[in-house]
């Protein structure tokens, strides 16, 4: 028992028999669990319902595909919450106030993303729906401090707070779109977003205070791991804006909770890091959409993402996932560096989050090898 508790140490676990590691454990299985089992029934009622998205130039699907699995992957985040609060309640009111503004919120951007998936929005409206979001969480204290920032100098508190305040609408509807832009090709962004997740846990859990933002990024990471069973290609459902939606707001959310912070002078250094993939993506589509002379870079939409370049090169959905997954772990690797994570604890969440992608990539390409065969079999027959 004593070898146990010392390796778990060295993970950053100081108890792995106590309430707090079980109820994070319990988080992210019950959200695994149940977003697995509950997409085939909603992908069923979304084919009846004509929930889905048609093929054109710019997709891969030859034929119409369900896009209702971020109401899934929500549903799945919101369940795993609701246990963890049960088996283990957040004792400081503030970080309750705190983690109800981010679910609200997240409730709000997957509903948005929803409607927009179905019936369409303008750009504006989406927009002014993401910005009093993130009003949301200025009025209950999530926000980036201006003054925090390094190298810039200390300003008056009645300059700081509005700058503080755009910099967070800045950061949560950047971080929003920037996850839904890379929303283009099978698995990527599911697999991210759990990537993006372990990490976060990871590093948050080396701090005893930090309980709320491991137990978000437990729930956000089982419903992602789980939804990946059906996404990777070729995938039987799809986030659509709604899922998309839900990854980047609560990420970019969950680094702004006061427990995810390391230092007051670089608080989202290691979120950022981290968040690499999807930033860079964004700032190359923009800039060179803006070279070329479109006004509006964020209207157009254009194959020069990332992923699709990487697509180009490997003529292969699968390969262009895992290498993005790859990529987005050594983000995170690089991030957990900088925040002074032990290295058996990295070594740990990398492997880990290694297994759970291979597991899921495997499971999904061996349900396609029977669904194949069954098809195979039912047109001899026939």
């Amino acid at each position: 028992m004593d070898s146990l508790r010392a390796f778990a140490a060295q993970l950053g676990i100081s108890d792995p028999l106590g309430a707090g590691f079980l109820s994070v454990l319990v988080t992210f299985v019950v959200a695994l669990v149940f977003t697995w089992l509950f997409i085939p029934r909603l992908r069923a009622f979304a084919v009846q319902a004509g929930w889905a998205d048609q093929p054109n130039a710019r997709r891969l699907n030859k034929e119409p595909l369900p896009n209702a699995g971020g109401l899934a992957i929500f549903a799945g985040f919101v369940v795993s919450i609701v246990v963890a609060w049960a088996l283990r309640p957040i004792a400081v009111e503030l970080v309750n106030i705190q983690v109800l503004a981010i679910l609200l919120g997240a409730a709000i951007m997957v509903m948005t993303g929803f409607i927009d998936d179905q019936f369409g929005l303008s750009p504006l409206s989406r927009l002014l729906v993401q910005v009093l979001v993130s009003a949301l969480l200025i009025v209950n204290g999530l926000k980036i401090d201006f003054n925090a920032i390094p190298f810039l100098p200390v300003l008056p508190h009645g300059v700081s707070e509005p700058l503080s305040a755009a910099l967070t609408v800045l950061w949560i509807v950047g971080l929003t779109n920037a996850v839904n832009l890379m929303d283009g090709v099978d698995g990527v962004v599911g697999g991210v977003g759990f990537v993006v997740s372990m990490v976060l846990l990871a590093t948050a859990a080396q701090f005893p205070d930090r309980a709320a933002a491991v137990v978000l990024l437990a729930g956000l990471g089982g419903a992602a791991l789980g939804y990946l069973r059906y996404n990777f290609n070729p995938s039987r459902i799809i986030m659509g804006d709604a899922g998309a939606y839900l990854f980047g707001f609560t990420l970019a959310a969950v680094s702004l909770l006061g427990t995810l912070k390391f230092s007051a002078g670089a608080s989202l250094i290691v979120p950022l890091i981290v968040l690499a993939l999807p930033v860079l993506d964004t700032t190359q589509v923009v800039i060179g959409r803006l070279a070329r002379g479109i006004r509006n870079p964020l209207g157009h939409p254009d194959k020069t993402h990332i992923h699709h370049r990487v697509l180009a090169r490997t003529a292969s959905a699968r390969r262009t996932a895992v290498i993005l997954w790859t990529v987005a772990l050594a983000c995170g690797v690089v991030g957990m560096s900088l925040q002074g994570v032990r290295p058996a604890a990295i070594a740990g969440t990398a492997v880990f989050v290694g297994l759970c992608l291979w597991f899921v990539a495997y499971r999904r390409m061996r349900a396609h090898g029977l669904e194949a065969g069954a098809v195979t079999t039912e047109v001899r027959e026939g």
